[in-house]
């Protein structure tokens, strides 16, 4: 599939709708990968950054300097990275109304010497799979604070999700 609204089809679709969001078009990979593979009844997303309408909606590290990206910005741009992340599982599986439940969440902060919120920022992401996908979006997690990130995002986010 090359346009992620088309996979999201029936409840998980109804339930965008709901929240006002639509599916991006599937980010393509900036490197030598893949964006989603599924093995049996697992789909592994390559980490996801916070692209917007084809662009890094933000570059950074986090923290709480004048010259930082914040941590609120930040846990909207964990939000969009794990949207991206949906985005790629419809396009391996057809329809997130096959996903069973999101297994596990890695969320990467680009943070600045001394940040440690990390977990509130992924929260940003984990917040949107909950809200996107109910109980079937409760998952267990990291949040890792990283030097740097891809192409300087602020965030990156990847999933393993548990489909039918």
């Amino acid at each position: 599939m090359t346009d992620g609204e088309a996979a999201a089809t029936g409840t998980v679709a109804a339930r965008l709708r709901e929240l006002g969001l639509t599916l991006p078009p599937v980010a393509a990979p900036v490197a030598a990968y893949v964006p989603a593979v599924r093995s049996g009844s697992l789909v592994w997303t390559s980490g996801q950054l916070p692209f917007v309408d084809g662009a890094l909606a933000a570059t950074g590290l986090v923290g709480d300097g004048p010259d930082d990206v914040s941590p609120e910005l930040a846990k909207g741009l964990a939000r969009a990275a794990a949207l991206n992340a949906l985005a790629a599982v419809a396009d391996v599986t057809g329809d997130l109304d096959a996903v069973v439940r999101v297994v596990k969440v890695v969320g990467f902060v680009a943070s600045a010497p001394g940040f440690t919120g990390q977990p509130q920022v992924v929260n940003g992401a984990s917040e949107l799979l909950g809200e996107v996908l109910g109980a079937a979006g409760v998952h267990a997690r990291s949040a890792v604070g990283v030097a740097a990130l891809p192409l300087g995002s602020p965030v990156e986010v990847e999933l393993v999700v548990e489909v039918r």
